[in-house]
């Protein structure tokens, strides 16, 4: 019998501003609260709140987790890849 998969994760990709807040995470805690929160926008991309816009670029979306005390502003792709445009801490 073979073994039963849960759903595909979304891939992450990082815009040049994210990868840049990236560099200067230093604090274990910090990097511990931004993969928590990857991983759960990765199980389940519409998690976060779509952010007003217009139909000509991609639909922001906001993700906070208020117990890590961070926030993801990201857009997902056709293809269900989520592309973080900027880590903040809350």
């Amino acid at each position: 019998m073979a073994p039963q998969h849960g759903p595909r994760r979304a891939r992450i990709a990082f815009s040049d501003s994210a990868a840049k807040q990236l560099e200067n995470i230093t604090s274990e805690a910090e990097i511990h609260a931004l993969d928590r929160a990857l991983v759960v926008v990765s199980v389940d991309p519409d998690i976060g709140e779509a952010l007003p816009g217009n139909s000509a670029s991609p639909q922001l979306r906001q993700y906070a987790d208020e117990v890590e005390r961070v926030r993801l502003l990201y857009w997902v792709t056709a293809l269900r890849t989520v592309v973080v445009v900027a880590y903040i801490e809350v």
